[in-house]
């Protein structure tokens, strides 16, 4: 049988422990416990002697609650100690880390002349005006760029009817992995082998700026040989086609004597190179960026295995993916109305 009556067997320090919590942990639940006990009929000095309160705050609370509701039981924001640093320490922050720098935050509170702040007190208050990246690197550029990006939208909407205009660039391939961040489980840290000696192969790659069609080949080297072959590569691709038009950047292969003779007896292709130090303005380079993306992380234990995941990447990738990559649209080598036909052709 259950008895008539249950007494809790508390402690003195469990006691103190409880009114503690009552007047700060949950202090805004004793708040409502304040309300619901007025509500029962009990006096603000006979709720205030229960949960040791003051019998004007027990009033002040209940009438809080009368006039805002349960709103008005949350604290109200109110001013707390002093902020450590000058009130200008924000500006003199973000005037210093304007200027391009390997700004760490014991650099920063060294340049702002060692304020009486803790280096965790000056990282928080960098954190409010800026974020831990990595700098972007720029490519030069060319000032004749504008120039020569128009040169090669004129001969692009020149050709005849029928022809191809590809976006061609090269790259490498390296046995080595690639290391990019990634989600790890907190107190571990990925190991990935590094191979004994690395090896590297060259990649040759081609977008159709209407199909989105990429082609490749692979070679242990970039020589002007092998882009020759690739050029005839692109060629047996398209056999129909007036004009094979390939656009490329400056690099010296593309230029060299070898390619010179060997564009002069195949007049089908037209190649044309685009501004210097503008890798940007290339579709392709999208498409590496995706690869080695894919790559990333990866340590096969031979070249081998290596190509394999390459050949893998491209033999799954549709032509909608290559579209959305490479995005040939933003490339400033097509004229307007080239553009409008590749949107209706996807």
């Amino acid at each position: 049988m259950r008895p008539a009556h249950v007494y809790t067997n508390l402690s003195d320090d469990g006691y103190d422990q409880l009114v503690a919590a009552l007047h700060r942990r949950w202090r805004e639940a004793t708040r409502a416990v304040m309300v619901l006990l007025s509500a029962r009929g009990m006096t603000a000095a006979e709720i205030a002697v229960l949960l040791h309160y003051d019998p004007a705050t027990v009033r002040r609370w209940i009438a809080r609650h009368d006039t805002e509701g349960i709103t008005g039981l949350v604290d109200r924001p109110r001013c707390g100690r002093p902020r450590k640093g000058s009130g200008r320490l924000g500006e003199r922050i973000r005037a210093l880390l304007a200027a391009p720098k390997a700004w760490t935050t014991p650099r920063v509170w060294q340049a702002l002349g060692r304020p009486t702040i803790s280096l965790r007190t000056c990282y928080r208050r960098i954190r409010e005006h800026a974020r831990w990246r990595r700098p972007r690197l720029a490519a030069r550029g060319d000032p004749d760029r504008e120039t020569i990006c128009q040169h090669i939208r004129t001969r692009i909407a020149a050709l005849p009817a029928g022809s191809v205009a590809l976006a061609a660039d090269e790259s490498h391939l390296d046995l080595l992995a690639r290391i990019r961040a990634c989600w790890i489980l907190r107190g571990q840290r990925h190991t990935i082998d590094t191979p004994g000696s690395n090896q590297r192969r060259s990649l040759f790659g081609a977008t159709d700026l209407v199909t989105e069609a990429f082609h490749y080949a692979i070679s242990r080297r970039a020589v002007s040989a092998v882009f020759c072959q690739f050029l005839d590569q692109l060629l047996t691709a398209y056999p129909t086609a007036p004009t094979v038009a390939v656009i490329c950047d400056n690099a010296s292969i593309h230029h060299s004597g070898i390619t010179r003779r060997w564009l002069a007896a195949h007049p089908r292709l037209l190649l044309l190179e685009g501004a210097r130090y503008c890798p940007q303005d290339n579709p392709t380079e999208r498409i590496w960026a995706a690869l080695k993306h894919q790559l990333a992380n990866t340590a096969p234990t031979t070249m081998a295995d290596r190509l394999r995941q390459v050949h893998a990447f491209f033999r799954h990738r549709t032509p909608d993916q290559n579209l959305i990559t490479a995005a040939p649209w933003s490339s400033p080598w097509l004229p307007h109305s080239y553009r409008q036909n590749f949107r209706q052709a996807a």
